[in-house]
């Protein structure tokens, strides 16, 4: 089970993003892992791609089964070409090219149990019942994790059987909790007191923990793990310290994770004892009792297909109350082996499911297929807990809720087309519906592709009068391509627009899709204006920042247009949607809105840190000031022919940095690192020879410490060590600025921290780690620290695509016609411990004034007329029509009218037409084709803090 391949290295760049979710030792296993895939419908294909992105050592596909019509609404490796061919031999091909290191292979006799001792995990999709079991049985009594995964139409089962005895080493995501310590007394038990600002509510009692670096009282650096108790003032008792040595200072202590063992039971016992066990859906009561009746519905789709031969047919009422009747005739499930449900079986339920259980539908594969992936990862990796056995998930909620609005079996009857899968729980003229859509997709990266994928199969625009843009301003790199599954290799340095949108064909060749390279920002509204989102029908947001989902939010609102979400990071996801008038606008969370904004504070970074990222914040300025901004000024120097006696003392301080920068001295790989970026910024060539280096610094004169600026001297510091310079000094300093500005221009350096080879991270890390040193901070591992300071977001595949197929099930619901609040639903999700919280969107909150009422989708309209109104009759015009006694009139930050102006100064603006007024005080006219001007207005009698709906006035 945990044999590796141990001649595979890491492919650190590549699997980047993924290697800050997963860690080092969970890759390695992955890459020595072998899986085998059976059944390759829209479920299994989602599997396998994000196994073979995520990198597993070998991937053996199983499905003999000829391709059908029905499986091209949700099989993205599949396309007309391959109707009749064998699933698994068309997929591989297109499998094995997302990603060239893991070897795809296709087994193309039966599943016997000699096979099954080939690999570590065994996953079956779309399989019957009896396969199930049979497979199931042999690989539990065998110690080969087992995954069986099926959906239908608009539910999805999951079931997962890791043995009797599987141990879970890392079962949760966080980051070992790290502390730096004030102090430790002597005695039984010892008390430590942790530095002031150090996370102490983290700590719990019972934790294990380790220490390290500590000055006096040694014998716990390194110790074997002890338990702790926390105190009410947050201080740790650490047990007996009596014998130890007095503590003298420093230290950090560590939480040690411990692993956890899970106990699953095979899949015919979890049947023969109609046991259920919890699973990650279940939040309440009601939310069990639901999914309870969901698996006895499962059981009764598995009876029928046994006695019939075949599925029952879409949305047929015949088949549905056969279904109905064979759930009801079920062993009822059991609390424990002795005791039964008391909850009755919910028959609507079951019926709803059997009318729609004969499709198969994009979102719901690309969503169970991700947990599914995720679950074989941590039966490889041993990295987070496993499903306690059943995971039972649905979106019925994306049917209508009037019945007299379902489809009928005609609607839905199979027609030959990729849309056959989705026809059959929605019908046809629902298809037609999403052919026609025009839809705006910001973002091509690994969410944008996930979504275009859904938006192919789907149908999304792929009409005549239909279509899709797609706006993306960045290039492919190589780390895109563990999780950005449109992308290969050939593509690095490519538009992500350009080939997420030409691959997105490939998918779909109906599919009208546009690529846009310029930014959807305040620069670019004279193209994303009022013509262009016309046109729009709703748009989807894949965005990596907060700052750039509040502006397209603010444009979706203003617009009113529908708007779904969706953002990962690492296990963590999130999708939502927001509908004009019906459901609340966009807010950016607060915590992360806060985060974005407000940097630590510049004193606390560069004169009282206490944690490892006050220290790369100070390492990654440092970096700029050494490496970018003063050879920006001595370029600038060199091209003015500034005399540095006419500078000011902070220029003189900023040219004479990278002097002293040449002299610091005392960590090899900081002394490596800078003379390797000072040889990039003087256009010289560097050296990775840690052995020459070693060799070089022996030979090296020692500083005099009496003329030796201080170690990472702060501005404050730098000042004071320049001062002690005599004047023979600072003449020699000086001569060498101007040998320096006449010589050829430096080359500045931008921060990269993508590219391991050009020492940029190198030099914050180990500029961070002595400054920690100084301070007694616990430093962070290079992974982490390039995470913390190149602002690198945990990504993997898996997180992605579920919350991808998430919107997905939004997008049926926008597009399906006016739907009530109660349909929509925002989902959370944390892949690593099993949570997923699916809930309605709050309503828009109610604004009022007098006797106004709006909310934040809401505007006051006044056309411009013939001809065009003045800004006096405006004025009055929202008086008389609106009772607003307007006070201050303003477009964008030009004030077109205040109340307490002087008669004087009202006389100018009032004749004016509006915009003419606008164009007089911001210098532009309204462009070509824009139809309104928003105006921000306050009235009289509010308490100044009202938010009034914006004034559109319409050209």
């Amino acid at each position: 089970m945990d044999a590796l391949d141990a001649s595979k290295l890491l492919d650190e760049e590549l699997y980047s993003r993924q290697l800050y979710v997963l860690g080092s030792p969970a890759m390695q296993r992955i890459q020595g892992a072998r899986v085998l895939v059976s059944g390759l419908q829209g479920l299994g294909a989602e599997v396998a791609k994000n196994l073979v992105l995520m990198g597993v050592g070998s991937l053996t596909l199983h499905d003999p089964h000829p391709t059908c019509w029905s499986d091209l609404a949700a099989q993205f490796l599949l396309s007309e070409q391959d109707l009749e061919r064998s699933r698994a031999e068309a997929s591989q091909e297109l499998l094995a090219q997302l990603n060239r290191a893991v070897q795809v292979v296709v087994h193309t006799g039966d599943i016997t149990e000699d096979l099954l001792l080939d690999f570590q995990v065994v996953v079956l999709t779309a399989a019957k019942l009896e396969e199930q079991l049979k497979v199931g049985t042999l690989c539990h009594k065998h110690g080969v994790c087992f995954l069986a995964a099926d959906t239908r139409g608009l539910v999805g089962q999951l079931f997962c059987d890791f043995g009797e005895d599987f141990t879970v080493q890392d079962p949760t995501e966080a980051e070992p909790l790290t502390a730096a310590i004030q102090h430790i007394s002597q005695g039984s038990p010892g008390i430590l007191t942790l530095r002031k600002g150090a996370n102490t509510h983290y700590f719990r009692d019972g934790d294990l923990v380790t220490f390290s670096g500590i000055e006096g009282m040694v014998e716990l650096n390194d110790c074997d793990p002890r338990s702790i108790h926390v105190r009410e003032d947050g201080s740790l008792e650490i047990g007996d310290t009596t014998t130890f040595s007095r503590y003298l200072r420093g230290g950090a202590i560590t939480e040690v994770k411990r692993p956890k063992t899970v106990r699953h039971v095979p899949l015919q016992k979890s049947l023969d004892t109609a046991l259920l066990q919890p699973h990650v859906v279940a939040q309440s009561s009601q939310e069990v009792h639901h999914a309870h009746c969901l698996h006895q519905a499962f059981c009764a789709l598995h009876k029928f297909q046994h006695l019939h031969g075949r599925p029952p047919q879409p949305w047929d009422p015949v088949d549905a109350e056969t279904v109905v009747g064979l759930a009801r005739d079920l062993e009822p499930l059991k609390r424990t082996e002795e005791e039964p449900l008391e909850e009755p079986l919910d028959e609507a339920l079951v019926r709803t499911v059997a009318l729609s259980s004969a499709g198969v539908l994009s979102p719901m594969v690309a969503m169970l297929g991700a947990v599914a992936a995720q679950e074989v990862l941590k039966a490889i990796s041993r990295k987070f807990m496993p499903l306690d056995q059943w995971l039972y998930f649905d979106a019925l909620d994306c049917l209508p809720e009037d019945g007299e609005l379902l489809p009928s079996p005609e609607d839905c009857a199979l027609r030959g087309s990729r849309y056959d899968g989705q026809i059959a729980v929605f019908g046809a003229g629902f298809q037609e519906k999403l052919r026609r859509q025009h839809y705006l997709l910001v973002g091509a990266g690994a969410i944008g592709c996930e979504l275009l994928k859904v938006f192919a199969l789907v149908g999304l625009g792929a009409g005549n009068s239909g279509g899709l843009t797609v706006v993306d301003m960045d290039h492919i790199e190589r780390s895109n391509l563990s999780r950005q599954f449109l992308f290969r290799s050939q593509d690095v340095g490519r538009p992500k627009a350009e080939v997420a949108a030409a691959a997105a064909r490939g998918l779909n060749p109906d599919l009208q899709v546009i690529p846009l390279t310029y930014p959807l920002d305040p620069t670019t509204e004279h193209i994303y204006g009022d013509n262009f989102f016309s046109r729009v029908d709703g748009v989807a947001a894949a965005l990596d920042s907060f700052q750039a989902r509040r502006y397209v939010a603010a444009r979706c609102t203003h617009y009113l247009k529908p708007l779904l979400e969706a953002g990962t990071s690492g296990t963590w996801g999130s999708a939502t949607v927001f509908m004009p008038h019906v459901t609340e606008a966009y807010r950016a969370p607060a915590s992360a809105a806060a985060s974005e904004d407000a940097p630590y504070p510049v004193c606390t970074v560069r004169y009282f840190p206490s944690t490892a990222e006050h220290t790369l914040q100070w390492a990654r300025h440092e970096f700029e000031e050494l490496f970018r901004l003063s050879a920006e000024t001595i370029n600038h120097h060199q091209q003015a022919h500034t005399s540095l006696a006419d500078m000011d003392e902070p220029q003189t301080l900023t040219l004479l940095k990278p002097v002293l920068g040449v002299l610091r001295d005392t960590h090899l790989l900081y002394v490596l690192a800078a003379a390797n970026l000072y040889a990039q910024m003087h256009g010289l060539p560097g050296s990775q020879d840690w052995t020459a280096l070693r060799e070089l610094l022996k030979l090296l004169p020692q500083p005099d410490p009496q003329q030796m600026a201080p170690i990472f001297a702060s501005n404050l510091e730098l000042a004071s060590a320049s001062a002690e310079f005599g004047p023979e000094q600072q003449k020699e300093l000086n001569k060498a600025l101007e040998v320096w500005s006449v010589g050829p221009p430096l080359k500045p350096l931008m921060f990269e921290k993508d590219d391991d080879s050009n020492f940029h991270v190198d030099f914050v890390v180990a500029a961070a780690s002595l400054r920690c040193q100084n301070y007694g901070i616990p430093p962070v591992n290079r992974a982490q620290s390039k995470r913390i300071v190149g602002q690198i977001i945990p990504a993997i595949a898996t997180t992605t695509a579920a919350v991808a197929g998430l919107l997905g099930l939004e997008l049926y619901k926008v597009v399906s016609g006016p739907r009530p609040r109660s349909a929509f639903r925002h989902s959370y999700l944390h892949l690593a411990e099993n949570y997923l919280i699916r809930y309605m969107p709050f309503a828009p909150a109610i604004q009022t004034f007098h006797h106004l009422k709006w909310t934040s989708w809401d505007r006051l309209k006044v056309p411009a007329g013939q001809p065009e109104r003045t800004l006096e009759s405006l004025l009055a015009h929202l008086q008389e029509q609106h009772g607003l006694r307007v006070r201050i009139l303003l477009h964008g930050s030009a004030l077109l009218y205040a109340a307490g102006w002087s008669p004087e100064k009202q006389a100018q603006h009032l004749p004016l037409r509006v915009t003419e007024l606008v164009q007089q005080l911001t210098g532009q006219a309204p462009a070509p084709g824009q139809r309104v001007l928003v105006l921000e207005l306050s009235c009289e009698g509010d308490d100044e803090d009202t938010a009034f709906p914006p004034l559109h006035y319409e050209l």
